[in-house]
């Protein structure tokens, strides 16, 4: 929209009008703030929601892989032939092998549910997810028959323990003996504690050598499943599809769709819902900025009389308030993504801030699996709120600009 030097004047007259105006300046103001707020509702959400889909993404397949083979009944004895043809399918970066098994623990007469996790020594050292998440002890100190595990730090806040602790692990499928099946008691020590950011993880895994697992559960030389990773997380089920023939009916093969289906379903929903009722604020503000077009109208009908007799036309007047209204949105849409970007850098200051002055847990991490506020924000998001900012408050200007522009100059100074 290219305007005359004296439609650019006017505008900004109009943008700023004079002192006994001061109620169209404040319901301009309301429409700025409506649009600054609804730009920035929406950035700090659907950045917040990205950001919780990739975190959980990034840590649950950091720990389970793109998917897993499972051996019918728990068990797979051949684990290094399928290793092997894992290895050998195009687009496998990785295939793991694995013992996850849900069993009990004790320490100073406290009881908790895990879950152990049997790992080959190089995958433990190779996997981002645990070396880079110690918080006490070193995973250099496991090896093979040492006895010494890794625990996550919501399960030693639980327990009590720390580096050094001896707990026992509570294997209830023990050796037969002619009075029934007798539950086995091995004592562990704790050499590290890690803390992954997933508070389900982080209390109830404990890593320990493969060779240990194997010991503590009876199995001899099987695994419990095989982990693969794949070049690309969405074609998973495309690119493991040659490899369910080899299989031969020994295992399945279950991706991260398959096995977190309804919680990355939910979240889909949520974003979509959240996205939904949060343009209606923009939508509101958008009402906003035509009332107080209609209002600045009705103010200026004489002006706008008085310029059409001195050669102004129809298309000024609508170019000029077109402007003023489109200004209104430009405005708060750029401070709506000032407030948003800012909210989103200190966006877990925030939250403890509101925390500690409310005394409520906002961030409850066993409800929100997450121990921390994520945020991830998508440039394509952002240039579409943005547009669709932009969107909104060019048409709120269309009719008070035609209003404007079909005032008729001898009717408004017929009595003056």
């Amino acid at each position: 929209m290219i305007l005359s030097r004296y439609e650019r004047m006017v505008a900004k007259r109009y943008l700023l009008p004079g002192k006994g105006e001061r109620f169209i300046v404040l319901v301009a103001g309301f429409s700025l703030g409506a649009v600054m707020l609804g730009v920035a509702a929406l950035v700090i959400v659907m950045s917040v929601m990205n950001g919780f889909r990739a975190e959980l993404f990034d840590k649950i397949v950091g720990l389970n892989g793109h998917a897993v083979i499972q051996g019918i009944g728990g068990r797979l004895p051949d684990w290094r032939q399928v290793v092997a043809d894992a290895r050998a399918t195009p687009g496998v970066t990785s295939a793991v092998p694995l013992i996850d098994q849900p069993l009990f623990t004790t320490f100073n007469g406290r009881s908790e549910a895990i879950l152990v996790r049997g790992m080959r020594m190089q995958d433990i050292r190779d996997n981002a997810n645990l070396t880079g998440k110690v918080v006490a002890g070193s995973l250099s100190a496991l090896s093979p028959g040492s006895n010494r595990i890794a625990i996550g730090s919501r399960l030693a806040e639980a327990l009590g323990a720390d580096v050094g602790s001896e707990i026992t692990i509570i294997n209830p499928q023990g050796p037969a003996t002619p009075f029934g099946t007798v539950p086995r008691y091995v004592s562990y020590t704790v050499a590290a504690i890690f803390e992954i950011g997933v508070y389900d993880y982080d209390k109830a895994y404990v890593i320990m050598p493969i060779e240990d697992a194997q010991t503590l559960l009876l199995l001899g030389d099987t695994v419990s499943m095989v982990e693969v990773n794949t070049t690309n997380a969405d074609r998973v089920q495309q690119i493991l599809a040659p490899l369910g023939p080899k299989l031969g009916g020994r295992a399945i093969i279950a991706d991260w769709r398959t096995m977190n289906a309804q919680l990355f379903e939910a979240l889909a929903v949520e974003r979509v819902a959240m996205f939904t009722v949060l343009c209606i604020i923009i939508l509101v503000a958008a009402f906003n900025i035509a009332s107080s077009l209609i209002m600045l109208v009705r103010a200026k009908t004489r002006d706008i009389a008085i310029l059409r007799t001195m050669g102004a036309t129809r298309g000024a007047m609508m170019r000029i308030f077109m402007t003023v209204g489109t200004s209104i949105g430009v405005l708060g849409t750029l401070a709506g993504l000032l407030l948003g970007f800012v909210f989103l850098f200190y966006r877990q200051g925030v939250v403890n801030f509101v925390q500690f002055v409310t005394g409520q847990n906002l961030w409850d991490p066993s409800i929100r699996y997450l121990t921390e506020l994520p945020s991830k924000t998508d440039p394509f998001e952002v240039t579409l709120i943005v547009a669709m900012s932009l969107l909104f408050s060019f048409l709120a200007t269309l009719y008070p600009a035609w209003k404007a522009a079909s005032t008729d100059p001898v009717q408004v100074l017929r009595y003056e």
